[in-house]
């Protein structure tokens, strides 16, 4: 049985067809979430410490570390910062370090700069993941090597020069060629982590068909473990949170042993909270005398004002259950009794044990 192994100076982590889905947080990573983009150019490493915690507390055994940030401001006074070359590998480093002291979680290096990619192997203890290669001649041949040098496990997207095919045949063509291209390095197949590539089920409508076919075949054919950016299929619809649910049990039923993914359910802010009182004011409605936010949000089935577990988690916990990766449902029983309790998840946490 294909498993994969990612470890931290003192855990475990096994991505298998035969161990619960492997959920790699996402969260921390500067593109697109402006605030922390900004923080990182002041030096300012408190909402990773924060991002770290809260998504091992919600259940992620592996941390995604991405370091594609854009330091505007100091561009302006060091042309060097428009490089991405230049600004990410000092950049890898420090947040490697910095996760790596509030958690022994394992990690994922995610850049799509090599130097930043060896930066963080240099900076990680363990084993971590390193995100990613792809079909590219130019990447197989600067990645490859690197995973080869430090042993470590690589996540393989399908895609490669001509770009991303709409044809599910055509990734998989992709996905073969990356696996035979690490056996020329003597990379083995249980060390590659095929990424399928999950399109926006709106703007096609078999994407969720496809994925679950490539599934398939990459288990069956290859016998690769597989991830994804789990948000991916429902990008640009209502309630995207309904349709992940929906389709990460589905994957996980068809092969599909990770994802890259946000397990954490935002808490709820000051400013829906006020408008949520004004509106049960308005209504006529008197509320306790004392009543704290948490309390209040949880009256009127708002959240929590805490960051914990998210919906996707409930699917993956109950879909590991039912796919016999969750022995006599004793994980599922746990999180039910009380699904908003945070398991510890800085260097107290219990080490996994391996195999």
């Amino acid at each position: 049985m294909t498993r994969t192994i990612i470890e931290s100076k003192t855990k475990t982590t096994i991505i298998g067809f035969d161990q619960p889905f492997t959920v790699i947080g996402e969260r921390i990573n500067p593109t697109g979430r402006k605030i922390l983009n900004e923080e990182l150019e002041r030096g300012d490493f408190s909402r990773v410490e924060r991002d770290a915690l809260a998504q091992v507390a919600a259940g992620a055994t592996v941390l995604d570390i991405n370091s594609g940030a854009v330091f505007s401001n100091k561009m302006a006074e060091d042309p060097r910062y428009a490089d991405n070359n230049f600004v990410e590998p000092d950049l890898m480093r420090q947040l490697v370090k910095i996760v790596q002291a509030v958690t022994d979680t394992p990690l994922c290096i995610d850049s799509s700069v090599p130097g930043a990619l060896e930066a963080g192997l240099e900076a990680a203890e363990g084993r971590p993941l390193l995100n990613s290669v792809t079909g590219e001649e130019e990447r197989l041949e600067l990645v490859l090597p690197l995973v080869k040098k430090y042993n470590v496990p690589v996540v393989a997207i399908s895609n490669d020069d001509t770009g991303i095919s709409e044809d599910p045949d055509v990734r998989f063509a992709v996905a073969k060629k990356i696996v035979e291209r690490a056996a020329d390095f003597g990379i083995p197949a249980h060390d590659i982590v095929v990424d399928p590539l999950v399109m926006p089920i709106g703007a096609m409508g078999t994407a969720g068909l496809q994925v679950f076919e490539l599934n398939n075949r990459l288990r069956n054919e290859l016998g690769v473990n597989t991830t994804c950016g789990a948000s991916n299929i429902s990008f640009g619809l209502p309630n995207r949170h309904g349709i992940n649910n929906a389709f990460l049990p589905m994957a996980m039923a068809t092969g599909m042993t990770s994802a890259i993914m946000n397990p954490v359910a935002l808490p709820v802010g000051p400013k829906k909270i006020a408008a949520k009182k004004a509106e049960i004011e308005a209504a006529g409605i008197i509320l306790p005398d004392g009543m704290d936010d948490e309390a209040f949000v949880k009256m009127f089935g708002m959240g929590s004002t805490l960051p914990r577990a998210g919906k996707e988690m409930e699917a993956i916990r109950a879909a590991n259950f039912l796919t016999n990766n969750d022995d006599g449902g004793a994980a599922w029983i746990k999180f039910n009794k009380d699904p908003d309790a945070a398991p510890a998840g800085g260097r107290a946490g219990r080490r996994r044990r391996r195999g």
